[in-house]
């Protein structure tokens, strides 16, 4: 069967703490795919220059890639088993597709990556591998989502993790529950928008077509992994909102997926 190519925000690093309508969003999501066989995750805080690089552990460790938060975020953990065989899956899938892929036994599933998976599936029973996001266009990168494609077929659930409108300068972090930034509703309402209906040109000239992109995506990092998701997403699939709304005034939360 199938799984899906899902885009999780992962919002700020306090997200790990639940408790709010995004944390109960995911946790409806994960409960109703707990059969896949693995979860790849591709997170704006892995970004390396090529080859790609697939974490191939026998038990995924976490990294605290994050400060000045509270102590009890350090005291998180997520023991996810990793899946050294489903790695050179991956990394044989993606090489056959003209992705230079390699194995990486040294780097740790970062914030970006266990946050959200762990709000969706607590109870860490499914393999949790890693997938870095090179540098590239995100013509490029919508390349490499569609080179994800048969892992999908395979029971992998794609998951890229970042946000829709991330500007750290502009949060109002005094506040989780601020009133939405215009700029900020404008431009994610915006970007839903063409994903339903499948723009892609539209999206991949989101700088110069969407209102208020310099504003909204500063850096692309956290924007890059929905080329990834889109690449992986079949034509004719059903688009699912797992949730929508924002944290500290202009945080994008906005998750969805394909194939749910």
């Amino acid at each position: 069967m199938r799984s899906p190519a899902v885009f999780l925000a992962h919002g700020a690093p306090l997200s790990a703490l639940g408790g709010d309508e995004h944390a109960v969003a995911l946790r409806s999501f994960g409960a109703r795919h707990t059969g896949a066989k693995g979860i790849l995750v591709i997170s704006a805080h892995w970004q390396v220059s090529r080859p790609l690089r697939v974490t191939a552990w026998d038990r995924m460790p976490v990294l605290y890639d994050f400060s000045g938060f509270p102590e009890e975020l350090n005291r998180i953990t997520y023991p996810a088993p990793g899946n050294p065989i489903l790695a050179a899956r991956v990394a044989g899938v993606l090489n056959a597709g003209g992705q230079k892929t390699r194995l990486d036994t040294e780097r740790g599933l970062d914030h970006g990556a266990w946050v959200p998976v762990r709000l969706a599936w607590p109870e860490a029973s499914i393999p949790v591998l890693e997938l870095s996001m090179p540098f590239i266009e995100p013509q490029e990168l919508f390349q490499l989502g569609r080179a994800l494609r048969p892992l999908r077929d395979d029971g992998v659930l794609i998951v890229g993790s970042g946000g829709i409108v991330h500007n750290l300068r502009r949060v109002h972090l005094q506040d989780k529950y601020a009133p939405v930034d215009d700029w900020a509703a404008e431009f994610d309402q915006w970007v839903a928008a063409q994903v339903a209906d499948r723009k892609l040109d539209t999206l991949l000239a989101y700088r110069s077509a969407g209102p208020h992109a310099r504003l909204s995506v500063p850096s692309t990092e956290h924007f890059d992994p929905l080329f990834i998701v889109l690449g992986a997403a079949y034509p004719e699939e059903p688009i699912e909102t797992i949730f929508e709304g924002f944290h500290y005034g202009n945080i994008s939360m906005r998750s969805f997926g394909f194939g749910t």
